[in-house]
C-alpha cells in the first residue's frame, strides 16, 4: 500500500512511499482501510520536533474508514463497518477511568513505541500509535469506533480530534456560561471548534484572535462576533469589557507567549482554558502574587476534557441538528499524492483542515 512518511524530524516535507505494509496484527486488533483522513497542526509539530514522535513515521491521527479484518477476541466491530480512529482510546479499568476521567488514561500511549508499519528498508511508527496517512492501519480494537452512515467520512475524520477537542474545550473543560464574554486566540481547526462548542454554551460575545485575515474571516462564519488580529486583541478588551478582561479565554497555539497573553486578557476570577499542544521545553511564567491576588482558574484541556466516546456522540447530534457545521471546516480536499501541498496550505494558514482522500 501508499502511506506518507517522514524520514527525519525537522523534514518539511514527507515522501508518499509504494511498498508499505501495516504490521502488528492479532488478538484484539483490528485492520482499518482508511477513506479520509483530516491534516492537523499537530501533525506538523511533530513533524518539526516540537511534539515527541521517534522517526521514522507516518503522521496522521484524525481518520475514518471501513474495518478491514478483526483480530480474535474483538466484538465491537465487525468487518465492513464504518469507523472513525480515536488516538487516545479509554481502558476503562485504570485509576483515571474509574475517576471518570477517561481521556487522562494513558494505556493507549503503550503501543507508542512499537513501529506500527514496515517497508523493506525497516519498520516505521505511526504518529499517536495511529498514522493515517496511510492506505490501511492496524490499531486496537478500541481505536476504531462505530460511526452511522449519516456522517461522512471527511467529517468523521474531523471527530477523531480536532472537532471534539474544541468543542470539548468549551462544553466539558471551561463550561462556558450564557451571555458570557469570550476570546480565543488561535483560529485554526480546533479553534474554530472552540468558537463553536462557545456559541453552543450561548456566548453573548465571540472575539476571534488569529494573524491569518482569512481564518478571522472564517472565525465570522462559525460564530465569532468579531474577528480582530492580535494587536486588536487590547482594544477589543477595552471596548468590550470595560478593560476588566474576558469570562473565558481560550489559547489553541500552543505556546507560551500566546498563553501569557491570554491570561493578561482573562478577567480577575474568569478562566483560561489552555488547549494548543506545546513543547516540553517552553515555560510559562507566572507569579506568585498574581495567581494568588487574580484568582484566575488555568484549566488545561486533553482531548477535549471528557470522554470522547460520548463527545463524538455529542458532536454528530448537534450537527444533525445544525447546531455546528462541520462540513465548513474542511476547506480544502487533496489526494495522498498532494499532501506536501496540503502541508504548505496547513502551514501558511489558508486552510482550517484538509481532508486526505486514501
Amino acid at each position: 500500500m501508499r502511506a506518507a512518511v517522514l524520514h527525519e524530524t525537522g523534514q518539511d516535507k514527507l515522501d508518499v512511499l509504494d511498498g508499505v505494509e501495516p504490521q502488528g496484527f492479532g488478538p484484539g486488533k483490528v485492520r482499518i482501510r482508511l477513506r479520509a483522513t483530516g491534516l492537523c497542526h499537530s501533525d506538523l509539530s511533530a513533524m518539526n520536533g516540537v511534539l515527541p514522535q521517534p522517526a521514522p513515521f507516518v503522521p496522521g491521527h484524525e481518520g475514518a474508514g471501513e474495518v478491514v479484518q478483526t483480530g480474535d477476541g474483538v466484538t465491537s466491530v465487525r468487518p465492513g463497518d464504518r469507523v472513525l480512529v480515536c488516538w487516545l482510546p479509554a481502558c476503562r479499568s485504570c485509576p483515571s477511568c474509574r475517576r471518570g476521567q477517561t481521556h487522562l488514561c494513558i494505556s493507549g500511549f503503550m503501543n507508542a513505541g512499537t513501529p506500527n508499519f514496515t517497508r523493506a528498508d525497516g519498520d516505521l511508527y505511526g504518529f499517536a500509535g495511529t498514522g493515517t496517512f496511510a492506505e490501511e492501519t492496524v490499531v486496537d480494537a478500541a481505536c476504531a469506533v462505530p460511526v452511522p452512515d449519516d456522517v461522512p467520512f471527511e467529517v468523521a475524520a474531523l471527530l477523531g480530534c480536532g472537532v471534539t477537542t474544541g468543542l470539548g474545550a468549551a462544553l466539558d473543560t471551561a463550561r462556558v456560561a450564557p451571555g458570557a464574554s469570550v476570546a480565543v486566540i488561535g483560529c485554526g481547526g480546533v479553534g474554530i471548534s472552540a468558537i463553536q462548542g462557545a456559541r453552543v454554551c450561548g456566548a453573548a460575545r465571540i472575539v476571534a484572535v488569529d494573524p491569518v485575515a482569512a481564518r478571522r474571516e472564517a472565525a465570522l462564519r462559525f460564530g465569532a462576533t468579531e474577528a480582530v488580529a492580535p494587536d486588536g486583541l487590547a482594544e477589543a478588551r477595552q471596548r468590550l469589557t470595560a478593560d476588566e478582561g474576558f469570562d473565558y479565554v481560550f489559547e489553541v497555539v500552543g505556546r507560551s507567549a500566546t498563553a501569557r497573553t491570554a491570561y493578561e486578557a482573562t478577567r480577575r476570577g474568569g478562566t483560561l482554558c489552555i488547549v494548543g499542544a506545546g513543547a516540553v521545553d517552553d515555560h510559562l511564567q507566572l507569579s506568585m502574587f498574581e495567581l494568588f491576588f487574580d484568582e484566575k482558574r488555568i484549566l488545561p484541556s486533553l482531548y477535549g476534557g471528557g470522554d470522547v466516546l460520548r463527545a463524538y456522540e455529542r458532536a454528530i447530534a448537534l450537527w444533525r441538528a445544525g447546531r455546528i457545521d462541520l462540513e465548513g471546516l474542511i476547506t480544502h480536499r487533496v489526494r495522498l499524492g498532494e499532501i506536501n501541498e496540503a502541508l504548505d496550505q496547513m502551514r501558511t494558514g489558508e486552510a482550517l483542515r484538509t481532508s486526505i482522500t486514501l
